[in-house]
């Protein structure tokens, strides 16, 4: 008898070992599955992030956002990007080295057409920080000379310059980096779930609250004089449900006219020109944002047939060109890669 009561006993806890074990997992289960969101302003853009974790991590976002300016942003002229392009320093931080790199390899494989090199002659066309009268041809061919990701290199954490007039921009890329900066932050501490936009610039993992993939929308390309309020109409809707990147870049909000003809902020860093094109939009979709934002850029900047000779086979990203043929009528296409993400009407 006295040996049965001892096993009772033991059975009697194990069992509410079990249980308490069991409630404080569920606990643990109902806390990691609460929503958090954060928005605001960042680089005069807005940003919506949605996460479930354990706990609001909007004090680790901020950071973030905080050290990337200090990093890259050229409007930062404490910035270390402007003092790199200043000559003041050589050496580059984890986030430089990171945007150089990634910015390298995109640059290789567009064939140069993007380059964050091309900051002086988006300053040129005034679309960067300062403004004045539009360049001629032969300014423009004096820029030439040092504009080039050719012309660096990187030695270790020194960047090299073959010319000290080369100067770096990489507003087209930074954003993706941010978003994937924050997402890859969030997954290290304990969400299960995210979605990071900046400025249309996407990244994602997980699942939404409805336990489907996230559902992007992709803007129809609506031209709007400057200062206008930016208006939006779907184009297309992704789903995204293993993680990844989306970015758009287009030439239909900002642009200036000259001589008859609507430049766009898109420079071809083969030529220093700002011309007008008929492709009005890029959407790209990749294994992250900091790869999708630069090759947005490259896309508008090779124009609608190289775009389409280059991605039409392409598996590892999706791409979306919008663009207006010669009948003044707007022109979808997409590479398959894209198009097997598209959410379709039920």
């Amino acid at each position: 008898m006295e040996h049965q009561s001892v096993v009772k006993s033991r059975y009697y806890w194990a069992i509410l070992l079990f249980a308490v074990a069991g409630m404080v997992l569920l606990f643990m289960k109902c806390k990691s599955v609460k929503q958090f969101k954060s928005s605001g302003v960042v680089w005069t853009t807005e940003y919506h992030i949605t996460y479930t974790a354990p706990s609001d991590m909007n004090d680790s976002i901020q950071a973030i956002f905080n050290a990337i300016d200090k990093s890259a942003s050229v409007y930062n002229k404490q910035s270390l990007v402007t003092a790199l392009n200043n000559n003041t320093t050589d050496v580059v931080d984890a986030y430089i080295a990171k945007l150089y790199n990634t910015s390298v390899d995109i640059n290789k494989a567009s064939d140069g057409a993007y380059d964050p090199t091309v900051m002086p002659l988006v300053n040129a066309w005034g679309f960067g920080y300062k403004s004045g009268k539009l360049p001629d041809k032969a300014q423009l061919d004096s820029i030439l000379v040092f504009v080039g990701l050719n012309k660096t290199r990187l030695d270790g954490n020194k960047l090299i310059k073959d010319d000290k007039r080369v100067q770096f921009d990489f507003s087209s890329i930074a954003k993706g980096m941010a978003c994937d900066e924050i997402a890859e932050m969030l997954k290290r501490s304990g969400a299960t779930s995210a979605m990071v936009e900046i400025g249309g610039e996407v990244a994602c993992f997980g699942l939404n609250e409805q336990g489907t993939g996230w559902n992007i929308s992709i803007d129809m390309p609506i031209e709007q004089a400057e200062g206008e309020a930016v208006q939006h109409a779907s184009a297309a809707v992704v789903t995204i449900d293993n993680g990844g990147g989306v970015a758009t870049s287009g030439s239909y909000r900002k642009w200036k006219e000259s001589g008859g003809k609507k430049r766009s902020h898109i420079i071809d860093p083969k030529t220093g020109s700002a011309d007008e094109s008929n492709l009005l939009s890029v959407t790209i979709i990749a294994p992250n944002c900091m790869s999708a934002d630069a090759w947005a850029t490259a896309c508008m900047a090779m124009g609608v047939k190289r775009t389409q000779l280059l991605m039409q086979n392409n598996t590892s990203l999706g791409v979306m060109t919008i663009h207006v043929d010669d009948g003044g009528n707007l022109v979808v296409w997409s590479n398959k890669a894209f198009a097997d993400k598209v959410k379709l009407e039920n």
